[in-house]
C-alpha cells in the first residue's frame, strides 16, 4: 500500500507526496514536526501538516534569504537569524568568513535538535562556535536591542501560532531599531498565487513598508511550496537591493551556490504585474 503525504493549498488544491518512511514525530507546546522521506524529494520537514522544507528544493530558499542580504552589505559581522531550526540559513551565511557572530532565535528547540540528527545537509552548522542559539520569542528577543546588529534574517515557517507576532507593528519596527545604520532585514513574504495567502503577504509588506525608507519585493520558484511560486522582502535603512549590489565582489567570493547568481539577485526583484499591484494597494 502507498504511503502518502498531503498538504492542502486550497479548498481545491492539494500537494501529495508518495513516502517511503516517516522518521520521526514529535509534538509540543509550538507545535507538531515530522520528518519524512520520499523517494522524490527525499527528507521532508513539515510542522503542523504544512511542508516546512525539502532535501530537494530547500537550497533555492535558504540561498535566497541568505546570499540577497549578504551579496549588498559591504562588511556583514553579525547576523540575527530568527526561526531557521532547520539551520540552512546558517549554512549558508557560514559560508562568509567575515561573519562573528549568529544569533538564532528559534523558540522551538525540539526542531533544531531534529534537524541536527536527521537533517545534516542542513543543520551541520549549527554547533559552529560563531553560533549561538536562544530559546525565546521573537518579538520579547528584540524588543530592546539597538544598533547591533548588521543584517536580520526573519526565516518563519508562517505568520500563525508563535508565529503571529512577525506581522506586528511593533515587531518591525523593533526590528529597524536593532540593525545597525546600513542594516538589512529580509524576510519570507509567502506566495501571492493564491487568494488564501495574498493577505499575509500584503500584511507584512505593510508593515515593512511602514517601517523602512527601502523596501523592495524579490521571488522565487520553490517546487514544494504552495503554487511553486514564492516572495521575499528586502528592507534597508541605507542599501537598495540591486543599485547596490557589487557583483564583482561577490563572485570573487567563489562561494558554490545551487541556485543564487548576481544575474538572478537582479532578475528576482523583476515582478509580475499582478504580485506589483497586490503589493501597491497597501503601500
Amino acid at each position: 500500500m502507498d504511503f502518502w503525504f498531503t498538504e492542502r493549498h486550497t479548498e481545491d488544491v492539494q500537494l501529495s507526496i508518495r513516502l517511503d518512511k516517516h522518521i520521526f514525530s514529535e509534538e509540543n507546546d509550538n507545535n507538531r514536526i515530522d520528518i519524512f522521506e520520499s523517494p522524490e524529494y527525499g527528507k521532508i520537514l513539515t510542522a503542523d501538516g504544512y511542508i516546512v522544507m525539502t532535501e530537494k528544493d530547500e537550497f533555492i530558499y535558504h540561498e535566497m534569504m541568505t546570499h540577497i542580504p549578504m551579496a549588498v552589505h559591504p562588511n556583514p559581522r553579525r547576523i540575527l537569524v530568527f526561526g531557521a531550526g532547520d539551520g540552512g540559513v546558517v549554512r549558508e551565511l557560514l559560508k562568509y568568513p567575515e561573519v562573528e557572530r549568529i544569533d538564532m532565535v528559534e523558540v522551538n528547540t525540539g526542531v533544531v535538535e531534529a534537524a541536527k540528527k536527521y537533517l545534516p545537509f542542513s543543520a551541520g552548522g549549527l554547533d559552529d562556535p560563531k553560533v549561538t542559539i536562544h530559546q525565546q520569542n521573537a518579538l520579547r528577543y528584540i524588543r530592546h536591542i539597538v544598533g547591533e546588529y548588521d543584517v536580520i534574517i526573519i526565516d518563519s515557517a508562517g505568520y500563525y501560532g508563535p508565529g503571529e507576532s512577525l506581522l506586528s507593528r511593533e515587531f518591525y519596527g523593533s526590528c529597524y531599531k536593532a540593525l545597525k545604520d546600513d542594516g538589512i532585514m529580509v524576510n519570507q513574504h509567502q506566495s501571492p498565487f493564491y487568494d488564501e495567502d495574498r493577505v499575509e503577504t500584503q500584511n507584512a509588506h505593510k508593515r515593512i513598508v511602514n517601517s523602512f525608507p527601502i523596501s523592495r519585493v524579490y521571488q522565487a520558484h520553490i517546487p514544494s511550496y504552495p503554487s511553486g511560486y514564492w516572495l521575499f522582502g528586502f528592507a534597508s535603512k541605507k542599501y537598495h537591493p540591486t543599485d547596490d549590489l557589487d557583483a564583482k565582489r561577490w563572485n570573487e567570493r567563489g562561494i558554490i551556490t545551487n541556485y543564487y547568481t548576481t544575474n538572478l539577485h537582479r532578475g528576482s526583484f523583476a515582478l509580475p504585474a499582478y504580485v506589483e499591484r497586490l503589493l501597491k494597494r497597501v503601500e
